[in-house]
Parts: C-alpha cells; structure tokens; sequence
C-alpha cells in the first residue's frame, strides 16, 4: 500500500470520528483499507453484520485481525470473510457520544469505500431498545404522552440521520423502523427507582395497550424513510425468530392500520436449543403466507466458546433460509466484540480479535 494512500485515508476516519463528537483518535494500531472505487453492491441474498460497537472499540485499543494474522480494518475484515453487508444503529443522544449519528455516519462511509450494503437500525431511544424496554429519548419526554407529537420526532429524527448520510452520498438499502418492538416502541420514560418501568398511560407506543399509537409511530418512520430513499426497504423487527407467535400483535396492529412497511425482521438466538434454527427456518414461509411480506434475520448470536457448533448452526441457518425463497439475508450480531464486552456479551464469534470457525458458514455462503 502506498503510503499517501495510508495517510488519506487515515484522515478521512480522524475527521469522521471528529464529527462523532466521541473524543477518541481512531486506533492508531490498525492498518485502514487502502482508498478504492466503491464495488457494485450485491443485489442478491445478504450476508452481513452488525458491528456497530466498531469504533467504541478501536478508541478502547481493540486490533482486528484475518486468519492469517494481518492487522485489518474491522469493516474490510467483514468483506474478506464473504460478507457484503454492514448494519449500523442509531441512538437519538447517546450519553457517551457513540452509535448516534455522527458516529454512524463515521462508520456508514467505511462501508461505502468499500462497495458494501448498508442497513440502518432505528433504536429511537437514547439507549438500547428491545422488548423488555423501549425508553422514550430525553429530549421527547416533555410530549410523551402525545401520540401526534411523538410521531412527528420519530419522522424528523429519521429524517434528519438519513439525509446526512445521503448528504454524504451513501446509499441505505435497507432501514429498521425500531428495533425489537415486539411490544411496541416509545412506551417507557425509565427506570421508576423500583427495578421497573414508568409506563404512559397515552401517546406511548405499546402494542398491548395502545397499538393504534403503536401503528402510528410506525408509519411516521416508514414514511420518513420513503422521504429520504424512496427504493429503501423498511424493516420491522421483533424477536425470537423460532416463536411464529411472538410478533402477531405487532403485525396485526400494522395490518389494522394499513402501514406500509417492506420486511418483517427477526432476531434469532438459540441458545443452545438447535431446533430453534429449523423452527426460524419454517417461521419464514409461515410469515410469509400469513402477512405478505418477505424475511431478514436482522440479529444472530451463539456462544462465542464453541465455534464448532455455531459454525454447524449457521450453515444450516444460512441455507434454509436462502433456500426458502422468502428471506433476504442474514446478519450476525456484534461478531467482533470480545469475549465478556459491555458486561457480559458472549455471543461474538471473534477470538484474541480474529474470526472463529464459526464464521467460516458466511466465508462458504459467499463462494
């Protein structure tokens, strides 16, 4: 590599993590991918990843490396093995800086320098979002329990992330509207000081409760989406891809209502329990008859300590779910991250900051 080509694109990365308002250098440790014409993105079936806690690690001095020892780039790493998608999240203001928009963006111009699809995953929290909570951003709390003003921030806050990115001439392809909303979104304000949560009685978004709010807020952010990339695919997305149950109130709140989303997205973690990957597999087609809508698996994880059985799984995930005609892709969940990160996560497939074996199921899909 030439080193003018180094220094370019390490200014590029320094600028970007500027812009983040996350006061840490780029690790200084990695080698970045040389500057390149974006590659013609695959139009076929998704192998991806999300590795949104990328540049969190690098500032925490994190390398990554190949099979052969080379220090890599995280984002071309995820290229070589055979993934040709990336998905990044997006906090609305995150206390520590990382994963809102500005260090999306940082992360989101990686992945188009080197040709790859991208896929944007809407918290609309200032933290994480799941079924057990979906805590309304700081600064929406003073209208939380307005659903008319609640749906107005959730189309100006997609709005306003997304044309920055296509300010900056990236193309998304894809773009969750919540993440994990299998009871809804913006319906909790947080933590009542009782191991609880503090629930709005209006305007929230809870499927059991009020899911005609809940539709609401959904189709404000699908339309925002469409605002910005009118070819987009807007994503719903719930959990526990295995349980054909778990998501029906949400999908039926959005057939009541007539919103017009693309894909319904599943999160899948086994757990140890294999036949968990064949009932996802099966849930796909089922979804597919029953709502009229195409599958990705947003979220896949297994224990990071035994590649070998995760490397089995996935290579039967990867092909029942191409071969049923009805997914789009698959996206491996914070692979990257080392054993025990953020208080315990164990479900990266990266040992001593290289590719476990269990990766190798993405390298032979992508062949």
């Amino acid at each position: 590599m030439k080193k003018n080509s180094i220094n370019m694109f390490t200014t590029l990365i320094a600028a970007a993590a500027l812009l983040s308002g996350c006061t840490a250098e780029p690790n200084p440790t990695y080698t970045p991918p040389a500057p390149e014409e974006p590659a013609t993105a695959s139009t076929g079936f998704a192998l991806g990843a999300d590795i949104s806690w990328m540049t969190k690690l690098e500032s925490e001095g994190e390398v990554f490396y190949n099979s052969d020892g080379d220090n890599m780039e995280c984002t071309a790493l995820m290229k070589e093995i055979g993934m040709n998608a990336i998905r990044l999240r997006v906090w609305v203001d995150p206390e520590d800086g990382w994963c809102n928009r500005s260090d999306v963006l940082a992360k989101a111009l990686r992945a188009k320098k080197l040709g790859m699809r991208l896929m944007i995953d809407f918290h609309y929290s200032d933290t994480w979002a799941d079924p057990g909570k979906q805590v309304i951003p700081a600064a929406w709390l003073d209208f939380a329990s307005d659903t008319e003003q609640l749906a107005q921030a959730v189309a100006d806050h997609t709005t306003d992330v997304l044309t920055l990115l296509k300010d900056n001439g990236i193309d998304v392809e894809w773009v969750q509207v919540g993440n994990e909303t299998t009871n809804g979104m913006l319906y909790t304000s947080g933590s009542d000081g009782n191991d609880g949560w503090i629930d709005f009685e209006n305007g929230g978004g809870s499927v059991w409760d009020h899911p005609e709010n809940y539709a609401a807020l959904t189709d404000a952010g699908c339309k925002a989406v469409k605002s910005v990339y009118p070819d987009a695919k807007t994503i719903v997305h719930v959990d526990q891809g295995h349980n054909i149950g778990r998501g029906e109130a949400v999908f039926r709140a959005l057939q009541n209502a007539n919103v017009d989303y693309d894909i319904i997205g599943l999160s899948l973690y086994p757990n140890g329990a294999v036949e968990r990957i064949g009932q996802c597999v099966a849930n796909i087609t089922t979804l597919y008859e029953q709502y009229g809508h195409d599958v990705m698996i947003c979220e896949v994880g297994m224990p990071y300590d035994n590649p070998d059985a995760a490397y089995s799984q996935l290579e039967e995930l990867i092909t029942g779910a191409e071969n049923s005609g009805h997914c789009l892709g698959i996206f491996y969940w914070e692979p990257e991250a080392p054993a025990g990160y953020n208080s315990g996560y164990t479900l990266g497939a990266f040992e001593n900051g290289a590719p476990t074996h269990a990766l190798d199921a993405f390298t032979e899909a992508a062949e």
